[in-house]
């Protein structure tokens, strides 16, 4: 699963300015960003944080990284929808040959 900028932030997609600027402040707060030497690393999850943050946080940027995934959503429903539609697509009996043991499951309940 790839996460994206808004899961970093732990906002819906909808998110106001306003509330990815809070998400934001107190996820570095959370991580005690700037507060004490353990912060100032810049571990990865710090760097992904301001990096979903500048994207988020200018109109330009979000409006173009809110297409990229929505074209992405698309290819990945018509892969999905293509995978389905064909015949018997990861099934593994047939309806009309069901495997041997059922037989013996349905006598053992019927018994």
């Amino acid at each position: 699963m790839s996460y994206t900028y808004y899961d970093y932030l732990e906002l819906p997609q909808d998110a106001t300015p306003a509330r990815i600027e809070a998400a934001y402040l107190g996820l570095l707060e959370r991580f005690g960003y700037g507060m004490t030497d353990a912060g100032q690393d810049m571990s990865n999850r710090v760097v992904l944080i301001h990096a979903a943050y500048n994207v988020l946080a200018n109109p330009d940027a979000r409006a173009d990284y809110d297409a990229t995934l929505a074209r992405e959503a698309a290819m990945a429903d018509a892969e999905l929808k293509a995978t389905l539609d064909q015949p018997n697509a990861g099934a593994r009996y047939r309806a009309e040959d069901p495997p041997a043991w059922l037989d013996d499951l349905y006598a053992a309940i019927a018994a």
